[in-house]
Parts: structure tokens; sequence; C-alpha cells
């Protein structure tokens, strides 16, 4: 068992937790239970399990399933040393980073964020983006999506959801996404920009309007700022989602919700007639 702090596990677990450890040794740091279940799910064991003895000896059927990972038993102390959560569940898992899904060549379904800088916030549109049913996402600068936060408020998300995330500078992800959806136009698929309701910048329909069916890409701006102008010059439509004068905004998590679900609801409705 580790018991020192001092130990060199807690120093390189903390290092798999930033960006440049992770790519380092391609591996991604999943902390909790949940993720451990989701990874699972997938069908990729861990290369590694960290936990405690309490944890091992109370999770009969997830250790059953892990047996070809190489365990570290640890006590709380270290594992609250070397994890971001607060108050660990008693295990985290390291996963191989190329285990990850990748992005499909054709995308007819597709979310790209715009320097997204809560995770909190991303971590809930990749969850929604999840149940929606898209191919994939695109992502802007902003926060680590792989980051310990992100994976935790997303459940796990992108162990199943495609991503590709541009940058790493503001600058360079902003010029990147803008040939993206450049190209995207060109080969037809709708870049549909998010605004508000009372936008002078442009003339966007209620969300409900638009043709949800035809290929799409849905487009959301980081928090506060708003859709980058170089990017909203690339969208072939606009679209908002009416409310309340009393508030100037919506919170970007909670208007991806509507948005994106509306896609799933206008297929299915489609799909219903076609069959019906």
């Amino acid at each position: 068992m580790i018991s020192s702090r001092r130990n060199p596990l807690v120093k390189r677990l903390r290092t798999l937790a930033t960006r440049a450890g992770r790519e380092a040794e391609g591996l991604l740091l999943l902390e909790g239970t949940h993720l451990l279940q989701e990874v699972l799910r997938q069908g990729n064991a861990p290369v590694e399990i960290i936990s405690t003895e309490a944890w091992w000896q109370g999770h009969p059927a997830l250790a059953e399933r892990c047996v070809q990972a190489r365990l570290r038993i640890v006590t709380d102390e270290v594992l609250r040393a070397a994890l971001t959560t607060v108050t660990p569940d008693g295990v985290a898992c390291l996963s191989p980073l190329d285990r990850l899904p990748a992005v499909p060549p054709e995308l007819d379904f597709l979310l790209v964020l715009d320097r997204i800088q809560d995770p909190g916030n991303l971590g809930t549109l990749l969850r929604t983006a999840l149940a929606a049913d898209l191919n994939a996402v695109w992502m802007g600068a902003g926060v680590d999506p792989l980051g310990t936060k992100v994976l935790r408020a997303s459940a796990g998300a992108l162990l199943q959801l495609p991503h590709q995330r541009f940058g790493p500078s503001e600058a360079m992800a902003i010029s990147q996404l803008r040939q993206e959806l450049k190209q995207l136009a060109a080969l037809g698929v709708q870049v549909v920009a998010t605004l508000v309701p009372d936008s002078t910048q442009a003339s966007p329909i209620p969300y409900w309007d638009l043709d949800w069916t035809l290929p799409t890409a849905l487009v959301l701006g980081t928090e506060g700022a708003g859709l980058h102008p170089d990017l909203q010059a690339c969208c072939t439509h606009a679209v908002t989602l009416p409310h309340s004068a009393r508030v100037e905004s919506l919170n970007v998590a909670s208007a991806a919700v509507p948005l994106l679900l509306e896609r799933r609801r206008a297929t299915m409705t489609a799909t219903s007639q076609q069959f019906g």
C-alpha cells in the first residue's frame, strides 16, 4: 500500500490531470467510480487502477473486470493528494488516449463550440450532444475537454462522442474553424449560428423554423462575448431561442438543450411519417 504523499505516483497523477502530462504518456486520467464504469461499458478495460483498499474490497464485480490492469492500492490521504476531486470516492483509472472514438469522415450533425470557458458548461454541452446523437463535436480553444472537471461534468461523454479540438491558441483556433466551416458550407451543410433574440448582426429565425433534418453544423459562442465575428460570417443560417426580455441572454449550456434535441425530434418525426 502506498501511504506517503511524497510517492512519485502522486506527482504522476497530478501531471496526468494536465493536457501536457496526458499527451506525454498517452493516457487519460478518469477520477471516480462512474467514469471507471463508463470505460468498462465501452469495452475498454483500463490499463491501471489506483484505489483505496476499502474501494477495491467493496466493489468485487468491478474489480473482477479490471484484473488485467495494474493495481495501485493507496491510502485515502494519498488519493486526495493525487486527484483533483475534492472528496474522491476511492478510485481512479488510466485509459489509453488512442481508445477515444475518432471523428468520422462524413458529418451529418455536428456541434461547433467557440471558446467555451467554464468546465461545467462544457460538460453539460457534451452530455447533451451525446443525448442528441451528434456525429462529433469541434471545439475552438477554451477549456480542456479532457480535463478532469469537464470529464466529471459530462459524465464521461467523450468516451463515446468523437471530438476535435482546434488551436491551441485562440487565434489559431478561430482561423482553423473558419476554414473548416467554409468547407462544410461548400459541401451543402447548413452552418447555423445561434444568436440572441434581438441580435442586430443578423436576422435569426426561431429555432423551430429551421429544417433540422438537413445536414447541420450548430455553432455556439463563448460565454459573455458570444460567437466570434469571423465564425459568424461563415454561417449560412442563424437561429434564436425566443425568451422573456427580463433576461438578456441564456446560459450557453441551457440554450443548447432545446436546440440539440430539436434535431432529434425533427428526425424522429420525419422517420415516423416516412414509415407511418
